[in-house]
């Protein structure tokens, strides 16, 4: 009883205490010019779409930033290849993604490069037919998201970037060129 007594105290009081080691909360939009490509391919094929995706951004210090996000990725081919020769192969994806990256940057004014990594989850429509691969999947999968881009501004506030979500059980990845503006939160 005293054990569940105490597990009960933890529970009603966590929700009273904020992390101390978040510094700053804000949030990014992203929109950008998506694409999905086989990992396995004869012809050199990117299908095309639209990306767009939000983050909560928790700076933790000048340099290290958690951001759990989520976004919406359509793709779809036209038949062609990407020297405008008609192809059967394709890479398709229609998904939301969900999941959480953590960014490494350089604390520079006007100009700071920096890289992302996370773990997070696709769940939509996948389609990769290539001559070696023919899925055909709809569901929950596992991504890997992967970025490098630039912050540009005073505040680091615009953003420039080339984010990547690896598909693996599907064998393609899908990933954007996006353009994204941060907005502070209030931060008490």
């Amino acid at each position: 009883m005293k054990k569940i007594l105490i597990l009960l105290l933890i529970v009603l009081t966590s929700n009273l205490a904020e992390a101390q080691f978040i510094k700053e909360k804000s949030i990014n939009a992203q929109i950008g010019y998506g694409v999905s490509v086989p990992f396995n391919s004869a012809d050199a094929i990117a299908d095309n779409g639209l990306f767009v995706q939000g983050e909560l951004v928790l700076k933790v210090a000048s340099w290290f930033e958690l951001r759990p996000y989520a976004g919406f990725i359509s793709t779809s081919s036209n038949g062609k290849d990407i020297n405008d020769m008609p192809t059967n192969e394709r890479a398709e994806s229609k998904a939301f993604l969900l999941g959480g990256k953590a960014r490494v940057r350089a604390p520079i004014p006007w100009i700071a490069p920096y890289f992302e990594i996370g773990i997070g989850t696709s769940i939509g429509k996948f389609e990769t037919f290539t001559v070696i691969d023919n899925i055909d999947k709809g569901g929950i999968i596992y991504h890997i998201p992967l970025s490098l881009g630039l912050e540009l501004g005073k505040n680091n506030n615009v953003d420039l970037a080339f984010s990547y979500y690896f598909q693996p059980s599907v064998k393609q990845f899908v990933g954007a060129f996006a353009v994204g503006i941060t907005f502070p939160l209030n931060n008490k």
